[in-house]
């Protein structure tokens, strides 16, 4: 007998906690936050050594 298969339910709340955050060292990360911003890449590399990874507090230091 085969085995049954099980539906595999997708969701996206991984992206969505992906998103929340900003990953300082990534330079494309840092690249599309800084031109988000208006700010250099070495302002929110800052930010986020100073508030953490989470974009919304990232944004407010920076005066977003």
């Amino acid at each position: 007998m085969a085995a049954a298969k099980k539906a595999i339910k997708k969701t996206a709340r991984g992206r969505a906690q992906d998103r929340a955050k900003v990953a300082g060292g990534q330079r494309y990360e840092v690249g599309y936050e800084s031109k988000k911003t208006g700010r250099s890449a070495s302002a929110v590399k800052k930010a986020v050594k100073k508030v953490g990874n989470v974009r919304k507090k990232v944004e407010k230091r920076l005066g977003r």
